[in-house]
């Protein structure tokens, strides 16, 4: 049993299509004591809806989505709620997504295959203010 948090958890809006996608993601953030899903979209529309109600302070966003997509979802979001931090996940490596998912206000981007290995410190670093792009993708950039 967990002890009881004083502190002021990390809020987690999940946004992928993938059923099984957001159930890793949530297992994977709830083992942590600072952070907390408080919500899962299975689409773009969903996504802005839900951040708009709930007010995440992180937002974990496929890029690939039906009705919307996640860099259009993205955009929505962050005129709403400027504050709120988007950390794109995609399936999809190449320069041009990484530059979209920026262009359209994302702080960071992890590759699904990978994300696992630092999806929690990405969410921390998004929180303080910092951009986080995982090793992949930053080997990419540089």
């Amino acid at each position: 049993m967990k002890a009881p948090n004083l502190m002021k958890r990390i809020t987690v809006l999940l946004a992928d299509d993938n059923k099984g996608v957001r159930d890793q993601f949530r297992d994977l953030v709830d083992l942590e004591d600072d952070l907390e899903v408080i919500g899962e979209a299975k689409n773009g529309r969903q996504a802005v809806a839900m951040a708009k109600r709930l007010r995440p302070a992180i937002v974990l966003m496929d890029i690939a989505m039906p009705v919307l997509n996640g860099l259009q979802a993205t955009l929505q979001i962050l005129k709403a709620m400027p504050d709120t931090k988007v950390m794109m996940i995609s399936a999809h490596t190449e320069n041009a997504y990484v530059e979209a998912s920026t262009r359209s206000g994302a702080m960071g981007f992890l590759v699904k295959q990978t994300a696992a290995d630092n999806l929690c410190y990405a969410i921390r670093e998004l929180q303080k203010g910092n951009a986080f792009f995982g090793p992949s993708i930053l080997s990419q950039l540089v």
